[in-house]
């Protein structure tokens, strides 16, 4: 079903709601998973992540040294972000640095 012209996403003329995007079936990403481990990512980031060394494995070299700046300016207080973002990995997963999700 398609929007009438002039209509906002999610509703049409009659003033129902509709939604394209939820119909659509999951897709697979595009250029396949990771060859980087989600588990391996995770541990190395609670260890060491105030570091940022997970994120470097990962391949998001930005992110990693704004975690290691960030650990030594705050004379290691910021090895708490490191912490929680290892947690966030091992249960959300993540993308690596191309941006495709980490294996299992």
């Amino acid at each position: 079903m398609l929007a009438p012209s002039g209509c906002r996403c999610g509703q049409d003329a009659s003033g129902s709601l509709w939604c394209p995007l939820m119909t659509t079936p999951y897709q697979q990403h595009p250029y396949g998973v990771s060859d980087k481990s989600k588990v391996v990512a995770g541990i190395l980031q609670i260890l060491l992540g105030g570091f940022g060394i997970g994120r470097f494995y990962m391949g998001d070299t930005k992110t990693g040294v704004i975690q290691l700046v960030v650990t030594l300016v705050t004379c290691g207080f910021g090895a708490i972000w490191g912490l929680i973002d290892g947690i966030l990995i091992l249960v959300n997963g993540g993308v690596d640095g191309q941006g495709r999700p980490l294996r299992d």
